[in-house]
């Protein structure tokens, strides 16, 4: 089994990976240690740069009991040398894990096809389903209940809004994004929201979404990959900030996301980061749980 997408798992298997994960993090905190993956060995392949996915992990498999093999586009040949499918064969004869950072989802596809052993999605262009799992359990502890919760997202529709969005969808969570015209969720994700008849839909108007909302999340609005249109996506996303004003419109309970790193003034206030209602840090931290509960099951552990 692999974690490509958010989908990958259903609900009620993502519900009991979330319990886990909290479990797991109850017993962090009481200093409980674990030997799950004692002689087993994760590789992580990075081709873009990390904080928190390259510490969450590697810091999740010690945790666990297994060794972390560090590697990347700057010390691999990866797709410049090697074809993906046969560098993925090689580190199944090596590893028991494939966790991999890249730019386009059929990188990982390719690894997941080729490697004979599970392989992890840590983030591509197009998919980000680690953090939705991070966010989906951050939701719970704070509000007690996904299903029925109006989660709002404020920006593009990238991959952080397919995956949280579509995950929470699932759950049974209404999902709007606020986005500019053309900067919505792409057309071919519609069919997913189709087929599964998720409850997600889209807006130009900030105020008509957040209105009630128990969620506001927002990201970035210049992503890796982007910088030369930075000035035109400062622009164009000018009206899609998260300030005190945003969030007073939402419901009284309501907290505010974001999966970091952030640029203050843009995309959120610093006011809002720091706020009682931020929940930022806490789904930063939850990234290392669900990513230790959803290795034990790749694993069978």
């Amino acid at each position: 089994m692999h974690y490509l997408t958010e989908l990958d798992l259903d609900a009620s298997e993502t519900v009991a990976l979330l319990d886990v994960a909290s479990k797991l993090k109850a017993e962090r905190s009481a200093g409980v240690l674990r030997q799950d993956l004692a002689g087993r060995h994760v590789a992580l392949y990075f081709e873009k740069p990390s904080v928190r996915t390259r510490v969450s992990f590697t810091v999740g498999v010690r945790e666990l009991g297994g060794d972390v093999v560090e590697l990347g586009g700057q010390n691999t040949k990866v797709g410049v040398g090697e074809d993906p499918a046969d560098f993925a064969m090689v580190m199944g004869g090596y590893v028991h894990l494939l966790v991999a950072r890249v730019f386009a989802q059929k990188t990982v596809a390719t690894f997941a096809a080729s490697a004979g052993i599970p392989v992890i999605n840590a983030l591509s262009d197009e998919r980000h389903p680690c953090q939705a799992l991070a966010d989906a359990l951050t939701i719970r502890e704070r509000l007690g209940r996904i299903e029925g919760v109006r989660f709002v997202f404020v920006g593009e529709g990238n991959n952080v809004a397919v995956s949280t969005g579509l995950l929470l969808a699932t759950l049974g969570a209404e999902v709007i994004i606020a986005a500019p015209n053309n900067y919505g969720l792409p057309a071919a994700i519609r069919a997913d929201i189709d087929r599964l008849q998720l409850k997600v839909s889209s807006t130009e108007s900030v105020a008509a979404a957040v209105k009630g909302a128990q969620v506001l999340y927002t990201d970035t609005w210049v992503s890796m990959g982007q910088e030369a249109e930075k000035a035109q996506r400062e622009a164009i996303f000018a009206g899609y900030r998260i300030g005190l004003d945003t969030l007073a419109q939402a419901a009284p309970e309501a907290i505010v996301m974001h999966c970091l790193p952030a640029v203050r003034g843009q995309e959120i206030d610093a006011a809002v980061m720091y706020h009682p209602a931020s929940a930022l840090w806490q789904q930063a931290e939850n990234r290392l749980h669900v990513q230790k509960a959803l290795m034990l099951r790749l694993l069978g552990r």
